[in-house]
């Protein structure tokens, strides 16, 4: 279901899929330069349908906005997008009772962060390859159970994760997919994402 999202003022396009009797809903949260199109993140939609999650792809910016460099960057602005689309999500009569939780991608994984230690109704959090240093102010408030996926050939990454890691106070876990880069383009290694995030979530969106 093609759906339009109202935020702040601006009207975000998204794509609202839930398989019937799911148990919960992820919202995506794409990183700079990407969109609700990313080939990446919808493969691991497709996975988390295929577990029976339901998922929200939508754009966190509107298309002028991804023309600016800077917008692309503002991660208190990201947050405040995705926030907006959990409360939109609330107001739905069909959708409003599951269970949220979030899926962030490189920067996105800043605002899926933020974003949970702004919300005490977020379930779960997944951060893929994630810039989790830019949400260094608000890791201890995170209280929804997370998991940090990365590449083990994404050194600098690695260990922003690592650290990061360190500060969270909740249930966590630190997954490294062995020989993957940022954008995990090797053989198999989307797929170990994809499974490591539908166990997470199907665990906790229960």
């Amino acid at each position: 279901m093609i759906v339009d999202i109202s935020a702040d003022g601006v009207s975000l396009e998204g794509e609202l899929l839930v398989p019937d009797g799911a148990p919960g809903l992820v919202l995506f949260a794409h990183g700079s330069g990407s969109s609700r199109h990313s080939p990446r993140n919808n493969f691991v939609a497709d996975r988390l349908r295929e577990r029976g999650v339901g998922t929200l792809l939508f754009d966190l910016l509107t298309e002028a906005e991804d023309e600016t460099y800077e917008t692309r960057f503002d991660i208190s602005l990201l947050t405040d997008r995705l926030v907006a689309a959990t409360r939109w999500i609330r107001q739905r009569d069909d959708v409003a009772e599951l269970s949220i939780g979030y899926f962030g991608s490189s920067t996105g994984s800043a605002a899926a962060l933020r974003a949970a230690a702004r919300r005490d109704d977020v379930e779960a959090v997944v951060s893929r390859g994630g810039r989790v240093d830019l949400a260094s102010e608000v890791l201890e408030d995170v209280t929804a159970p997370t998991l940090f996926l990365v590449g083990g050939a994404d050194h600098q990454v690695l260990e922003l994760n690592r650290e990061a890691y360190e500060r969270l106070s909740g249930e966590k876990r630190l997954e490294v997919i062995e020989g993957a880069g940022h954008l995990f383009e090797e053989p198999g290694a989307l797929e170990a994402v994809a499974d490591h995030a539908g166990s997470w979530f199907a665990d906790h969106l229960a």
